[in-house]
């Protein structure tokens, strides 16, 4: 069921929005500054003897992973910014339209999935 709300929670539900798409936004830069760690050669392993597996480059991860970032808080700024404006042309001040709180619970899941990635 979908509960009535009034105008300050909708002020206050965009500001929590528009707060976590600030805060996101900085997530990528923390990023490039992680170094990955080298690994130390094995001093008694002779050339083709029992080689580790081969695994991708973390570097090249964590800049795929950058990026991801990086489109998904423009796609969450850009649908805050969209949901900001429905909510301002919005002349009812008891009920949010369905297509409004849809538009919330996409914000909020590309925001769940930003976090997500952030934290690796």
């Amino acid at each position: 069921m979908i509960r009535m709300m009034n105008a300050s929670d909708r002020r206050s539900f965009l500001g929590m929005i528009f707060a976590a798409a600030a805060g996101l936004a900085a997530v990528p830069s923390r990023l490039e500054s992680q170094q990955p760690a080298k690994r130390p050669p094995y001093p008694d392993q002779k050339p083709g003897e029992n080689e580790p597996e081969v695994k991708p480059d973390p570097h090249a991860l964590l800049k795929e992973n950058q990026k991801n970032i990086k489109k998904d808080v423009e796609r969450l700024v850009e649908l805050a910014e969209d949901l900001k404006k429905e909510v301002d042309k919005t002349d009812s001040a008891d009920v949010l339209s369905l297509q409004m709180v849809k538009k919330a619970e996409e914000i909020e899941k590309l925001a769940r999935q930003i976090k997500n990635r952030a934290r690796g």
